[in-house]
């Protein structure tokens, strides 16, 4: 992110902070239940967004070094995503040509060939065909035409990209439009994997996504986890196409009142989270990144009611190195940020960050996302209402309406005024 944008968005904190204001999108939108309810919406969104459409799936680190692999599982074709002995990010439809088995079953690893369980059949990790098991007694096999299955791959600013279909067009710059030279700033590339969480919840994976859409419930429904570290009523908010970006302040960020504006940094005063449609949610540092992949549960996917959420951590060496540096304090997941600490920087605790993130989205937010849906199933509801302060749940839902052909959400009519008789 330029030195520039980080001045205006701190700047713009600091006024909301100051004036005690927050974000203004001037309209409250009314969203109809029946978006988290009904089931052919769930699935024409699913053949749209998640069979049709490219998936961001992993960072570089998901694949550290040639010979690495990666299966997913989430949008209904098996990948298996590897990195060649160029060191090539390449993805393969997960399935043996010979009778459509999976060749590879553990969730990463590494691995320089696969071998089929079911009759032995062998292939590289460039998906090239390679042992054919009893070749004589079966017949003779066209190995060129018989390799895996190959699927557009893309590796750009550390992230990996797939498309589901062999013959789909993938374009990772069109995908993130301007913020693509923004993302090539976080050099994402080298940090490192370091765990998942999977969280399958009964609520539908949009209303997972609006858990990410406003952050002034801090306050309220997580006074006792990120209410402590965060300012949830200040929000610096733009879109970029269908994507956006969002950022919100830290405790820390008053450490900046009377410091030339040439030694501000985001990097330790805010979160800068970003929204990439249609179903990713990015928090990015320069020494750590949270990567949260949404999508209908894969088991039953045109179910509106379910979701699955991968919540996926990564941390530079850098950061790793300093938590293992028994001289300095490290924090614990109730005080991630600490302004008083040494040298007036945070102290990061890999560990804690990733203990607030995971426990706070699946036992607060989400355990608030399943009451909506059971309220959105009841019928007693018609419409949920978005306010002025929430833009990015304005333009998240616009989004997906735009993008199948509906109309954009109705705002909320104001209050009707009592007619005083004899008043003109």
């Amino acid at each position: 992110m330029q030195k520039r944008d980080q001045i205006r968005i701190l700047k713009e904190l600091l006024r909301q902070l100051d004036e005690k204001v927050n974000v203004d999108a001037g309209v409250q939108l009314k969203n109809p239940v029946d978006d988290y309810t009904d089931r052919a919406l769930a699935t024409e969104e699913w053949q749209r967004f998640f069979q049709e459409h490219p998936h961001f799936v992993g960072l570089s680190g998901d694949l550290p070094e040639t010979g690495s692999y990666l299966c997913i599982d989430d949008f209904g074709v098996p990948v298996l995503a590897t990195r060649d002995p160029e060191g090539r990010f390449r993805a393969f439809v997960n399935s043996c040509r010979h009778r459509g088995t999976r060749i590879a079953s553990e969730p990463r690893g590494r691995a320089e060939h696969f071998v089929c369980p079911f009759h032995n059949w062998s292939y590289s990790n460039t998906g090239a065909l390679r042992g054919v098991s009893r070749e004589r007694d079966f017949g003779s096999v066209d190995r060129a035409s018989l390799g895996l299955i190959e699927l557009p791959a893309e590796e750009r600013y550390g992230q990996l990209w797939v498309h589901p279909q062999p013959g789909g067009r993938l374009d990772v710059d069109t995908q993130l439009g301007d913020l693509a030279p923004e993302f090539a700033s976080w050099e994402v590339g080298q940090q490192r994997y370091l765990d998942e969480t999977v969280l399958a919840k009964r609520l539908n994976w949009k209303l997972a996504n609006d858990t990410f859409g406003e952050t002034y419930h801090f306050a309220r429904l997580h006074k006792d986890t990120l209410g402590r570290i965060f300012y949830g009523d200040a929000l610096d908010y733009q879109t970029f196409g269908r994507n956006h970006r969002f950022v919100f302040p830290s405790r820390g960020i008053d450490s900046l009142r009377g410091k030339p504006e040439d030694e501000w940094d985001v990097e330790n005063t805010t979160t800068v989270l970003y929204y990439i449609f249609p179903n990713i949610q990015f928090a990015v540092k320069r020494n750590s990144a949270t990567l949260v992949r949404i999508y209908p549960d894969p088991a039953d996917p045109c179910d509106p009611s379910r979701s699955l959420t991968r919540v996926s951590h990564y941390a530079s060496e850098a950061a790793l190195d300093a938590e293992r540096d028994t001289s300095r304090t490290v924090i614990d997941s109730n005080n991630v940020y600490d302004p008083t600490a040494r040298d007036g920087n945070a102290v990061f605790s890999v560990e804690a960050a990733m203990e607030v993130f995971d426990s706070t989205v699946e036992h607060e937010d989400y355990r608030m996302g399943e009451s909506t849906q059971r309220a959105a199933e009841s019928g007693a509801l018609d419409y949920l209402v978005f306010g002025r302060n929430e833009p990015a749940l304005h333009h998240y839902h616009n989004t997906f309406r735009e993008a199948l052909g509906r109309p954009p959400l109705e705002p909320v009519e104001g209050p009707r005024r009592e007619h005083t008789p004899g008043a003109g």
